[in-house]
């Protein structure tokens, strides 16, 4: 009996799935047979050639997306009593990152298209205590930059972005026609923060990143990864008083080798550290990211053609300064429908269409509540949550696989 219902089952396409080929593996085992297998040399590599792409200064790379968060709010010096500002449609990581470090979060509505911030809504929202604006580049689709950075500089605050679905994505300045710019370069931020989880754009298992113009933060982030703790010798605060070597007779040449061993823990850090090995990884997915990103692209532009003008579901939109990763593909459905998503979810599951839903509103979260969030804060991002479903994207779809999953689609809404 099992045999047979093997043999019938039909196939899952899930949502998201990582692509890792040969060279990828090849470039994991060099690092296994290395001496290397924590902090080694594929880290700074790693860095510098992730920065290079996005087109910032530096690059600093975390264990999570969610660590990066947390060290790029604590190289801003978010704390106790201070708030700050970001989308409700997002992973919980964005706001809890804050709540880790005593600040609170403050959720401004979304756009009914893009599910991104409503830049319009922003100044409502902002306080004396207000620190910073994190803003979501959804799905991949990036944020409209040019107002958020001027409501920023206006109210003196940060801009920090959270780009976990963006890498690979662009923004044109509307100022200036045709003047695409990375996201990661931090042209309109303070700091940028990226995600190499599996569905993501390109993974180092988990793994995660902030990107940065500034030197100050750069070096608060190396250290706050590592537990507080600095080995460079510029930046010792308690060495004169630890190490009087005059009053001890020690030769000033042998100075130096002692000082192989000192370090300082100057603030109360984490062990957020990647590793080699997923470095390795990371830098090896990097070399194939603008071919990942054209992938997406034009599983997008398929599934258009064939869900444009459907009466089920509105299909994700691009505005003029956004060019798009695709890290999600985002279907809203049509008011008459969104009461019967719970049905049509589990029709699609059932079909072997692998759809997720992105997101619960995150002050609708239980422990949100407790904290005296409510029901009808944002009430486009909770009509968004009620009709969105995520349908399969990835690099590694293959034709038949969209067209499978094209057919299915209309399928259960046909019949």
């Amino acid at each position: 009996m099992s045999k047979i219902i093997n043999k019938n089952r039909l196939k899952f396409i899930p949502y998201g799935r990582q692509y890792i080929d040969k060279e990828d593996i090849q470039e994991v085992v060099k690092v296994l047979k290395s001496d290397f297998l924590t902090q080694g040399p594929k880290i700074p590599e790693f860095e510098e050639k992730l920065a290079g792409y996005c087109g910032s200064r530096y690059a600093v790379v975390f264990n999570s997306g969610t660590s990066a968060l947390h060290g790029a709010y604590f190289a801003l010096g978010l704390g106790k009593g201070d708030e700050f500002i970001t989308s409700p449609i997002t992973f919980v990581a964005t706001a809890n990152a804050g709540l880790y470090l005593g600040a609170k979060p403050v959720f401004v509505d979304v756009e009914s298209d893009t599910g991104n911030i409503d830049a319009s809504k922003i100044e409502k929202k902002i306080t004396k205590r207000t620190r910073l604006i994190t803003p979501v580049h959804y799905a991949g689709h990036p944020v409209d930059l040019d107002r958020i950075r001027d409501i920023a500089t206006r109210h003196k605050l940060f801009v920090v972005e959270d780009a976990c679905h963006a890498l690979g994505a662009k923004y044109s300045h509307q100022s200036k026609t045709n003047n695409w710019t990375k996201i990661g370069s931090c042209s309109h931020s303070d700091m940028t923060v990226l995600s190499f989880h599996p569905v993501k754009h390109i993974t180092t298992g988990e793994g995660g990143a902030v990107l940065t113009t500034n030197k100050d933060f750069y070096k608060k982030l190396v250290m706050f990864r590592s537990h507080g703790i600095t080995k460079d010798k510029t930046l010792f605060t308690n060495y004169d008083n630890l190490h009087n070597y005059n009053n001890y007779g020690i030769h000033s040449n042998l100075i130096s080798h002692v000082d192989d061993w000192y370090y300082e823990m100057q603030s109360l850090g984490y062990n957020y550290r990647m590793t080699d090995i997923q470095a390795a990884l990371g830098i090896s997915q990097l070399r194939k990211l603008d071919t990942f990103v054209e992938k997406r692209r034009a599983i997008a532009d398929v599934y258009r053609k064939a869900f444009l003008n459907n009466t089920y579901f509105d299909i994700p939109t691009e505005k003029d300064y956004a060019y798009s990763s695709y890290h999600l593909y985002a279907i809203r459905l049509k008011d008459k429908y969104k009461n019967r998503k719970k049905e049509i979810f589990a029709r699609m599951r059932k079909i072997g269409l692998g759809v997720q839903v992105h997101y619960i509103p995150v002050y609708l979260q239980p422990y949100y509540r407790e904290l005296g969030y409510k029901n009808g804060s944002c009430p486009v991002a909770e009509d968004f949550y009620h009709k969105e479903i995520s349908l399969p994207m990835f690099p590694g779809l293959k034709h038949k696989d969209i067209k499978t999953v094209i057919e299915k689609v209309l399928t259960v809404f046909n019949s």
